[in-house]
């Protein structure tokens, strides 16, 4: 499986910047976001060589216009005797200024693919909590190999076995998990998890940056 949508070793040889918006809207797995648009999963790397393995290509335009919204709507008002309640508001502003992981445009080379970008199909599959704040499900591998899986809040990227890759997935049982015994359950929507379901023992969501892009 070819990771790179141009060879990544021998960006070495490149004089310019390749940062290509066609490549990202062309040939990356992607979701549309009702609140920030379509989203891009791949991977960049930086003018000094660095690698990061998972970053979501995003417009910046509809991040600008969510921020003004949130301001004003938010926006404190002043009181009797002249106070305010500043707290919503401060929270807000530092949502957008102060948090989050981000990547700058200008300082990425090259955009290439992620190993650990989910594909859309196979994202498309995992829909829906399982219990509160927490989805779970299981992939099945060709080989007959099954892996569980879970994440609280992001479905972008995610580790992966050794020795395997998401073109390996065969099916995606949602809402899933498995036994002690290593049996294939179905879990209950709402309810509490079973005794022997280990979140911890999921194949988890990977840190991942954001990249705001004017083109997108």
């Amino acid at each position: 499986m070819r990771l790179c949508l141009r060879d990544s070793d021998d960006r070495s040889k490149q004089d310019t910047s390749m940062f290509d918006i066609e490549y990202i809207c062309s040939e990356l797995p992607h979701q549309n976001n009702s609140v920030y648009g379509v989203q891009y999963r791949g991977a960049a790397i930086l003018t000094d060589g660095t690698h990061l393995d998972c970053v979501v290509y995003q417009s910046a335009q509809r991040v600008v216009d969510l921020a003004k919204r949130r301001f004003d709507e938010t926006r404190p008002k002043k009181r009797l005797l002249g106070s305010s309640d500043h707290t919503q508001y401060d929270q807000i502003v530092k949502s957008f200024v102060a948090s989050g992981n981000r990547v700058s445009a200008y300082d990425i080379q090259d955009v290439v693919r992620s190993k650990f970008a989910i594909p859309d199909d196979l994202r498309n599959q995992i829909c829906g909590e399982t219990f509160m704040g927490w989805t779970g499900w299981v992939f099945e591998m060709s080989d007959g190999s099954f892996f569980q899986y879970g994440s609280p809040y992001s479905f972008d990227f995610f580790s992966l076995p050794d020795g395997y890759d998401f073109e390996d997935v065969a099916n995606v049982h949602n809402h899933s998990y498995l036994s002690a015994s290593g049996a294939l359950v179905e879990l209950e929507r709402g309810a509490m998890p079973p005794a022997d379901y280990k979140m911890d023992d999921c194949y988890r969501e990977k840190v991942s940056f954001r990249c705001a892009i004017d083109d997108i």
